[in-house]
This record gives structure tokens, C-alpha cells and sequence, in this order.
């Protein structure tokens, strides 16, 4: 019997949240092992996605989420900006799709869109999709309508994080709720587009609440298609700033374990990327990460170098996924 007959469950019914903590409580080095080769069975390609992630409407959200500095009611120096226009959004599309990426996301710092921002988000979705990039979107709660209106424009992907497990939700965001998220994500799924949805490590959660909430992205009905792992990037004047540091560690034992619980997503490793050192990605690599954000900056806080990131994937032998998408 192999390390991932061991590991994958008997039955088709989906990962509990006990099963995802004793993935998470392995030995290190059994957890990774076990990852490896769940990755390499689904994934024998072995390749990297490279994306590209623009703020297009930065600062002046409403809501309290207690790790981001585009909080209006967080004082972190972050001013409200209008929406980018077409231009400025599709020079930074062509300059990412020339850098290697091949999925352009496009975040703006609003609770809920009106649907005439939703037009005008759907208008730069058309261009961008001209270029041949896959497009992603995030734009906070959304209508069916809306979800509609983005996927007609040629969307790929949405993407709308759950963050933790529903019980430490509280603890982090007070101007939604739980449901808030899943409702968004059903009006995703509905609409025929693509589920990006993913979570934070280092907010104060236990192993536990990791568990729970790896738990709730396998549980959605299909598994989302990217999965989002993000270390917090402690941004001074937001409530998290104070928040002890994660051991690295246990981000990769998170990756290892969505690996293993999602073997069809994408695991992408996400905020929070260049502080770990090439290290711990060679690492999130080996354990199942297979895409990454491929730009210097993501929406207001600093990402790895992409020409480091270039450097990084030729010394572990690892290349760019190659992708054809019809404009």
C-alpha cells in the first residue's frame, strides 16, 4: 500500500474536519511525503501557474476585516482611490502577460459592488481577455446578476476567501458574516463561473481552526479550482498587527493538507510569500503548492521580485504553466 492509499479517505464522503486535523498532526516529514505524492498523481505535470494580481480600486472599504489595511476604519495610511481606467489596468495586463503570467486578477476594496461598478469591472474584463490572459475578479458579496453580468464579459475566475473556520470567524471580520461568503460563492458557482476561495494563516487560529477550514473549502460543491494559501502580512494600524509570527512550518503542513483534501485545485501560495525565504517554497512546492502570484506588489502589500521568482523556479527545475487562451 502507498503513502496515498493510506492517506485518502475509503469512502466518497467529504473530509471531516477530525480527519483534516490528524492530516495536520503527521510528522512533518510524513505529511510532506504524503502531499509529494497526491501531487505528483494528479499533477504529474509538475508545472507552475504564474498569476498577476491589480488593485483597480484601492482603500475605503467598509468592512472591519482585522488583517486588511484597505479598511476605512483602520488607520494604515492606505487613501481611497477611484477605479483605475482602461489603460493603466491593460498596460499592466500586457507588461504581466510578457513577464510569463498567464491569469490576471483583478481586486477592488469594496464590501459589495453596484451593479454600475460591476459594468465597468466587466468592461475591463472583455480587454483583458482580449490579451489571451485568463481573468479573475475580486470585488466583494455579489448578486446573481452581477455574477452573471462578469461571466458574460468573459470572467474565468472569482475569487472570495472564506479566511478561517466558520467558529474563529468572528474573531477577525464583524461587518459579515459566514453565510455572507458561502452565498457569494454559491452565486459564483450558479453563474458558470470558476471558484477561487482560500484562506489566512497567522490570524491567531489554532491547528484546529486550520482544520476547519480546509474542511469547509473541500466541502464546497465542486472543491474550489484555486485555493488561495495566504500568511498574514502584519500591516501596522490594523487590529492583527501585533499578531505573533506562524511558525513557516505551518504553512507548509496547511498546503500539504489541501493538497492532499483537494487533489484537483490549484494551491496557490499567496500573501505573505516573501518573507518565507526560498526555503519553505521549495518546500510548499514539494508539498503540493503549484501556483503562485507573480508580481511585485498584490493590491496594497509587497510580493516577491518576479525576476527572484524566475531564478527561484529554474534552480528547483520547475516551469511556468503554459496556457492558450482563446482571446
Amino acid at each position: 500500500m502507498t503513502l496515498i492509499d493510506e492517506t485518502l479517505p475509503k469512502t466518497l464522503a467529504p473530509w471531516t474536519r477530525e480527519q483534516v486535523l490528524a492530516l495536520l498532526d503527521l510528522p512533518f516529514m510524513d505529511l510532506v511525503r504524503r502531499a509529494a505524492e497526491v501531487h505528483a498523481r494528479y499533477w504529474p505535470q509538475g508545472d507552475i501557474e504564474l498569476a498577476s494580481l491589480l488593485s483597480i480600486k484601492t482603500g475605503g472599504c467598509p468592512e472591519d476585516c482585522g488583517y486588511c489595511p484597505q479598511s476605512s476604519r483602520h488607520d494604515t495610511g492606505v487613501a481611497a482611490a477611484k477605479m483605475l481606467d482602461v489603460d493603466e489596468v491593460l498596460a499592466k495586463a500586457r507588461a504581466a502577460k510578457a513577464a510569463g503570467a498567464t491569469r490576471f486578477c483583478m481586486g477592488a476594496a469594496w464590501r459589495s459592488p453596484k451593479d454600475r461598478d460591476v459594468e465597468k469591472v466587466a468592461a475591463l474584463v472583455r480587454e483583458v481577455h482580449a490579451l489571451g490572459l485568463e481573468t479573475c475578479a475580486t470585488l466583494g458579496m455579489l448578486e446573481p446578476e452581477q455574477a452573471r453580468t462578469l461571466r458574460e464579459a468573459g470572467l474565468d475566475y472569482y475569487n472570495h476567501n472564506l479566511d478561517t473556520a466558520p467558529e474563529f470567524y468572528g474573531e477577525v471580520i464583524g461587518t459579515r458574516v459566514y453565510e455572507d461568503r458561502l452565498q457569494t460563492l454559491r452565486h459564483v458557482r450558479e453563474a458558470g463561473l470558476k471558484v477561487c476561495c482560500g484562506g489566512i494563516v497567522g490570524m491567531g487560529e489554532t491547528r484546529a481552526h486550520r482544520a476547519g477550514l480546509i474542511a469547509e473549502l473541500a466541502a464546497l460543491d465542486p472543491a474550489p479550482d484555486s485555493v488561495p494559501i495566504n500568511s498574514l502580512v502584519r500591516v501596522p494600524g490594523t487590529p492583527l498587527a501585533d499578531a505573533p509570527p506562524v511558525d513557516p512550518f505551518e504553512l507548509v503542513r496547511v498546503v500539504a493538507a489541501a493538497r492532499i483534501v483537494m487533489p484537483h485545485s490549484r494551491v496557490r501560495l499567496s500573501a505573505g510569500r516573501r518573507e518565507l525565504g526560498d526555503g519553505i517554497q521549495a518546500l510548499c512546492f514539494l508539498a503540493g503548492a503549484n501556483s503562485i502570484f507573480y508580481c511585485d506588489q498584490l493590491l496594497v502589500t509587497g510580493n516577491a521580485d518576479a525576476e527572484d521568482d524566475r531564478r527561484l523556479l529554474s534552480r528547483l527545475n520547475l516551469s511556468p504553466t503554459k496556457k492558450e487562451v482563446s482571446a
